[in-house]
C-alpha cells in the first residue's frame, strides 16, 4: 500500500492502521506463541488464604513426578530476590515483597511454590501435588476499616496498616469555608476493577551462551521492566535484553515487573535453560494489579449564587497487600486534579494509602484520573441541586476562562490551554440538549425514571519523564524510526509513520517504525498515561527536524547552493525558485554515507532525541448521557452518550475515535457492571468471568462523538493525550444522569456500579415498599 504525501498533509488524516493485518489474520506473535528449543515451563502453587502463616510445605510427591526439573519455595530463595518498590512519598512504608511467600501469605493468590517441568501440564500437575499447611490469620479487606483502632494487621511486619499520608494545600482554605454561604458534602466509593487485558500476562526467558539474558515479555515498558528486573534478581542491567512481542492489551497493568517475571528469570539462570510462564485467566484475576478502590470524602464551599470558594478532599486508597514500582501513583492523582476545570484557588487534599489483604492495586486506564473527575463532577451536580441552580450555569460560572491560560490551579499545577465552554457548547449542540431535557420531563410526567447527566473534565496526559526517538535515513532513502514508546494496541506504527512522512515529505511506505526491543531501541520509557503522541511523538518530531536540517546542508553542498536557499520538496530538497534543481533523499543518504558532505560534517544521516516536556498536557472534554431506569426491576438503560473531547492537534481521527470508544467501554463497565469483590474475611468472590461482569458489545449504547481543537503550546506537535478520556468523562456523566433520574424519589447519591439489584433496592426503599 502506498500512501502519498498530499497538499493537505498526513497529519489530520484518518489513515487505516498499518499494523493490523497480522493481528486480524492470526499472524501475530504473542508471548504464548513463542517456542524455544529445550524450553521448560513454570507453574505456581498459590495460597487460597488471604492471610495465613505458612506452617509447612511438602514438595516430596511433586518432586517424584516424572518430568519435574525443579521445585522451589520461599525458603529456597535468597532474601535479596524481591520485587522493588519506589518510595514516592516521604515516610512511605515498603514491606518485603519476595518472589515466593516466606513465612506468611498476605493475599489470596500469593505464590508459595514454583515448579519447573518439561511441559506446562506436568508443571501444573506437580504444583497441585504440593501440600501446604496454613494457619489462618485475621484479614482486613476494606481500606477505611483497616484504619480503625484494633483492625487486623494486613502485614504483620508493620505496626499499622498505613502505607503513607500525603497532603497538598493551596490558598486559604479555612477562610474560604468560614465565608461560605453553603457547603456541599459527599462521600464516594469507587469500585475496584480488574484490568482484564485480552492477553493475560506471560514471559519467556532464555539464558544466552554469552552470559546475557533474553526476556520476551508482555509488557508496556521494556526498558523500565529491564531496570526493575536487574534489581529484583541482582543481574547486570546491560546484560538483559527485553523484547515486547505483540502485546494483547495492558491498560496500565503491564507497565511493571511482577513476581512471576523475576522468578522465571531467576530459574532460567539457575537451570541454564529457557523457562516459560503464561498466566491462566483465573491467575490473572488474582495476581495482576487491579484498579480504583478509593474512597473520597469531600466538601465544597460556595456562595449562594454558585461561586466556588474552597474545596477539601480526603482520599483513602486501598493498595492491597504488596507494593511494586507503581503502586503509590493512582491515589496521588487527586493532588493534581482535585479542582477539575474550575477556578477553585483554595484547596486542600489529603491522601491516605492503606495496606489490606487483597490483590495489589496500581495503574489501570486512568490511574486516579477517573476518581478525581468523578469526585468533582458529582460534587458540582449535588451543589447545583442543593442551591437550586442549573447544572450548566454553575459550571459556566466557575470555568477557567480561555484568556487565563496558562493557568495555575489551587493545587499548584499549571494547565497549558483550554476552552471548556467551547467543548460544553459542542456537546449541547450535538445532543440537542433542550429537546433532551423536554423529553426527560415528558417521561417523568408518565411516571418514568429518566435522567440527563453531564461531565466537564480535564485529562492530564504525558506523565513524567522523557521519551526517545531515533530517525535514520538508510542508504536507500528509506527511513527507520526507533521509538522508546512500546505499543500494545494504540496504533503507534501508523501515527508515528504519519508524523515522519509528513515532516520529511515522503510516502508512508518509505517509513518503518521499530520498537519494543531494548537491544535495538535507545533507552525509552514506555507507553502509559496517554503519553505516546506527546512524548514519543514529540521526540520523533525533534529528531526528524534535526535530520532535515542536516539533510538540507548536504543538499546545499550537492547542488552548490547556500543552505538558506534550500527548501523541502516532496521526496527531497530543491533550490528555492528553481524547482527542477533538486535532490532526493536517496541521493542525500548516498552522500551522507559515502563521504560527499560539507567539510567538518560527521558522516551518516541519523539523529536521536530525548524529549521531556517537564509538564503534563491537559486535554479536556464534555460528556453527556441520557439514562432510563425501569422502576419495577431497577434495570438502567444508557440510551445515548455524547462525547466531545479536545486533545489538541489531531494526528489521526480514526485512531482517536478508537481510543475514545475503548475508554468509554471500560468506563461504562465501571459505571454499570464491574466490581471486584472480596468477602469480609478476604476470600475472592468475583474471580472469573462467570461472576465478574465486563461489558459486552450489546451493552454499548449509541455513541455520538464530537471534537474541539485547542493546540498544546508546549509540544512540538501541539498534541495532548486522549487514551483515557472515555473512562474519565463518561462514568461521571452516567452517574449524574442516574442521580438525575432518581432525584424525584429524593435519592441524591449511590455509588457505582449501577447494577439493577442496587437500583431496585434504592427505589423500593425510597418509595417505602
Amino acid at each position: 500500500m502506498t500512501i502519498e504525501h498530499t497538499p493537505t498533509g498526513l497529519i489530520g488524516a484518518s489513515i487505516r492502521r498499518v499494523e493490523d493485518r497480522p493481528l486480524i489474520t492470526g499472524a501475530g506473535c504473542f508471548t504464548e506463541d513463542i517456542q524455544l528449543p529445550g524450553m521448560l515451563h513454570m507453574a505456581l502453587l498459590r495460597s487460597p488464604y488471604p492471610h495465613a502463616k505458612i506452617i509447612s510445605i511438602d514438595t516430596s510427591a511433586a518432586k517424584a513426578m516424572a518430568g519435574v526439573i525443579d521445585i522451589v519455595t520461599g525458603a529456597d530463595l535468597s532474601e535479596q530476590l524481591h520485587v522493588p518498590a519506589v518510595p514516592m512519598v516521604p515516610g512511605m512504608k515498603i514491606p518485603p515483597h519476595p518472589l515466593l511467600a516466606r513465612g506468611a501469605v498476605h493475599a489470596a493468590g500469593t505464590p508459595v511454590a514454583a515448579v519447573v517441568a518439561e511441559s506446562r501440564a506436568l508443571a501444573q500437575d506437580a504444583a497441585s501435588a504440593i501440600e501446604v499447611e496454613y494457619e489462618a490469620l485475621p484479614a482486613v479487606v476494606n481500606a477505611e476499616k483497616a484504619l480503625e483502632p484494633g483492625a487486623p494487621l494486613a502485614r504483620e511486619e508493620l505496626d499499622s496498616n498505613l502505607c503513607y499520608i500525603a497532603t497538598k494545600k493551596g490558598g486559604d482554605v479555612d477562610k474560604a469555608f468560614a465565608e461560605a454561604e453553603h457547603i456541599v458534602r459527599l462521600r464516594i466509593a469507587s469500585p475496584r476493577l480488574v484490568a482484564l487485558a485480552m492477553e493475560p500476562r506471560g514471559i519467556v526467558v532464555k539464558p544466552e551462551p554469552t552470559g546475557d539474558l533474553t526476556v520476551r515479555l508482555s509488557t508496556q515498558s521494556p526498558h523500565r521492566v529491564r531496570t526493575d528486573l536487574a534489581t529484583a534478581i541482582g543481574f547486570p542491567e546491560h546484560r538483559i535484553r527485553v523484547i515486547a512481542p505483540d502485546v494483547g492489551g495492558g491498560f496500565g497493568s503491564k507497565g511493571l515487573l511482577y513476581q512471576e517475571d523475576a522468578l522465571a528469570s531467576h530459574l532460567a539462570l539457575k537451570l541454564g535453560r529457557p523457562v516459560k510462564w503464561i498466566s491462566t485467566r483465573s491467575e490473572d484475576f488474582v495476581t495482576t494489579n487491579q484498579g480504583r478502590d478509593q474512597v473520597m470524602t469531600s466538601e465544597l464551599a460556595l456562595k449562594r449564587d454558585g461561586t466556588m470558594l474552597g474545596l477539601k478532599v480526603r482520599v483513602v486508597g486501598n493498595l492491597g497487600a504488596y507494593l511494586n514500582s507503581l503502586s503509590a501513583i493512582p491515589p496521588l492523582r487527586m493532588m493534581a486534579m482535585a479542582p477539575g476545570c474550575y477556578q477553585i484557588q483554595n484547596c486542600s487534599v489529603e491522601v491516605v494509602a492503606v495496606f489490606t489483604n487483597t490483590v495489589p492495586t496500581g495503574p489501570y486506564r486512568g490511574a486516579g484520573r477517573p476518581e478525581s473527575v468523578l469526585n468533582i463532577e458529582r460534587l458540582i451536580d449535588k451543589a447545583a441541586r442543593e442551591l437550586g441552580i442549573d447544572c450548566l450555569e454553575i459550571r459556566r460560572k466557575n470555568f477557567i476562562r480561555p484568556e487565563q491560560f496558562p493557568y495555575r490551579t489551587g493545587v499548584n499545577v499549571e494547565y497549558d490551554s483550554g476552552d471548556y465552554e467551547k467543548s460544553l457548547a459542542e456537546a449541547l449542540r450535538l445532543s440537542e440538549y433542550e429537546k433532551l431535557i423536554r423529553d426527560r420531563d415528558e417521561a417523568r410526567k408518565r411516571g418514568e425514571l429518566a435522567g440527563v447527566g453531564l461531565s466537564t473534565f480535564v485529562e492530564p496526559s504525558g506523565g513524567v519523564g522523557f521519551e526517545s526517538a531515533t530517525v535514520r535515513v538508510e542508504r536507500s532513502g528509506g527511513i527507520t524510526v526507533l521509538t522508546g514508546s512500546s505499543p500494545h494496541g494504540q496504533g503507534h506504527e501508523t501515527v508515528f509513520a504519519q508524523v515522519t512522512a509528513e515532516k520529511m515529505r515522503v510516502s508512508m511506505d518509505h517509513v518503518v517504525i521499530r520498537h519494543g526491543d531494548t537491544l535495538v531501541v535507545q533507552h525509552g520509557v514506555g507507553t502509559f498515561g496517554s503519553r505516546s503522541a506527546i512524548t514519543g511523538g514529540g521526540s520523533l518530531a525533534i529528531a526528524a527536524d534535526r535530520v532535515i536540517e542536516k539533510a538540507r546542508r548536504i543538499a546545499a553542498h550537492l547542488m552548490e547552493a547556500a543552505a538558506e536557499d534550500i527548501v523541502q520538496t516532496d521526496g527531497g530538497f530543491a533550490v528555492a525558485g528553481v524547482p527542477e534543481k533538486k535532490v532526493s533523499w536517496r541521493q542525500i543518504a548516498a552522500a551522507a554515507y559515502g563521504g560527499n558532505i560539507p567539510r567538518g560534517m560527521e558522516p551518516g544521516l541519523q539523529e536521536t532525541a530525548f524529549f521531556d516536556p517537564r509538564r503534563e498536557a491537559w486535554g479536556f472534554g464534555a460528556h453527556l448521557a441520557l439514562v432510563r431506569i425501569d422502576r419495577e426491576t431497577g434495570t438502567p438503560t444508557l440510551e445515548k452518550l455524547f462525547l466531545v473531547d479536545d486533545c489538541g492537534v489531531v494526528i489521526n481521527p480514526m485512531i482517536i475515535e478508537g481510543q475514545i470508544h475503548g475508554g468509554v467501554a471500560q468506563g461504562l463497565g465501571e459505571a454499570l457492571r464491574e466490581q471486584m469483590l472480596f468477602g469480609d474475611d478476604g476470600e475472592v468472590l468475583t474471580g472469573s468471568l462467570m461472576n465478574y461482569a465486563v461489558p459486552r458489545a450489546g451493552d454499548m449504547p449509541q455513541l455520538t462523538l464530537g471534537e474541539t481543537v485547542t493546540p498544546n503550546p508546549f509540544n512540538p506537535l501541539g498534541v495532548k493525550g486522549v487514551g483515557e478520556a472515555g473512562c474519565n468523562g463518561a462514568p461521571p456523566a452516567v452517574a449524574n444522569a442516574v442521580m438525575d433520574a432518581l432525584a424525584p424519589l429524593g435519592i441524591d447519591h449511590i455509588d457505582m456500579p449501577y447494577t439493577a439489584p442496587k437500583l431496585w433496592a434504592a427505589i423500593r426503599k425510597a418509595e417505602g415498599r
